[in-house]
């Protein structure tokens, strides 16, 4: 039933979304400038080049693309050089721009090593990346609370810290990422982008290859941290609706109000309203439910 109901969804979707660069494209595109860094300030390639795709979304961002800005680094007082600006914690704020990701790439360097809050990094091993992703939180690098652990992820999933252990002269060899199968980019029939999971997604991990917060995915979906994720489930990239595309849906064998919410895009709260429902209150197979208007009290 869950697999038919999904099933549903896609046989309806609009459109495939174009797809945008992964998370392996964009180690595989920069890791050589991530290891020269790594030589030169002894910032390890792992933290680098999981910073990387983390602030910049796989350089797909609006700042990476057009300010070449792969770190989120603001403008700052001793900051000299082009500005673009841009809507982060506030709006408009100043962030750095620069000619070519390289130079995103030397600066980001300069920032770690030049600046005090900073100094304690250096004295962990270049192989520790474990203590670096949780000295940059410390330091305050990003005030996200995951930040730590969504860094430690990506290394741990891409195997970024084989670059660690790459020398300058290029003469140990390292393992080129492969190209896997992008996840695509579903619209559903109330125009809302979604995936679909797979064996093993978690929301951890989903949120890591499209760089976006876990707790925004778990906003998204009407879920708890621990939620499960089976294969084909919808995993929703925006905010559910308030009201679906169809007028009504009757409850099937094994369906739950969360299951419903998800197959029509409808956000849990609006479904609950809309059927005068209580949190977690049990639906009986064949109830009419309403998802555009307001149940009478008749």
């Amino acid at each position: 039933m869950r697999a038919l109901g999904y099933l549903f969804i896609v046989l309806y979707s609009i459109s495939v979304v174009a797809q945008e660069a992964s998370s392996e494209d964009y180690i595989r595109k920069y890791h050589k400038i991530a290891i020269d860094e790594m030589h030169a300030y002894g910032i390890p390639a792992s933290i680098t080049l999981a910073q990387g795709i983390l602030e910049s979304g796989n350089g797909n961002s609006d700042l990476a693309h057009k300010s070449k800005n792969h770190f989120g680094i603001k403008c700052h007082k001793n900051w000299s050089g082009r500005k673009v600006y841009h809507d982060d914690d506030a709006k408009n704020e100043c962030f750095r721009k620069y000619r070519k990701v390289s130079d995103s790439y030397r600066d980001h360097s300069e920032f770690l090593k030049n600046r005090e809050r900073y100094a304690f990094l250096f004295d962990y091993k270049m192989t520790d990346y474990t203590a670096w992703a949780k000295g940059l939180k410390k330091a305050g690098y990003a005030t996200h609370p995951e930040y730590a652990e969504k860094l430690i992820n990506l290394i741990e999933r891409y195997d970024l810290a084989q670059y660690d252990r790459a020398s300058k002269s290029g003469k140990r060899k390292v393992k080129k990422p492969k190209r896997r199968d992008r996840k695509e980019i579903y619209k559903s029939e109330n125009g809302l982008k979604y995936v679909l999971a797979e064996t093993g997604d978690n929301y951890d991990i989903i949120s890591t290859e499209l760089s976006l917060w876990m707790w925004e995915l778990l906003s998204f979906n009407d879920c708890e941290k621990d939620q499960q994720l089976a294969q084909g489930d919808v995993v929703y990239l925006e905010m559910k609706k308030k009201k679906a595309k169809s007028e009504y849906h009757i409850v099937k064998e094994g369906e739950t109000l969360h299951f419903i919410s998800q197959l029509h895009g409808i956000k849990l709260s609006s479904l609950q309203f809309k059927n005068r429902l209580k949190k977690d209150q049990n639906i009986q197979v064949g109830l009419k439910l309403f998802l555009r208007k307001r149940k009478s009290r008749r």
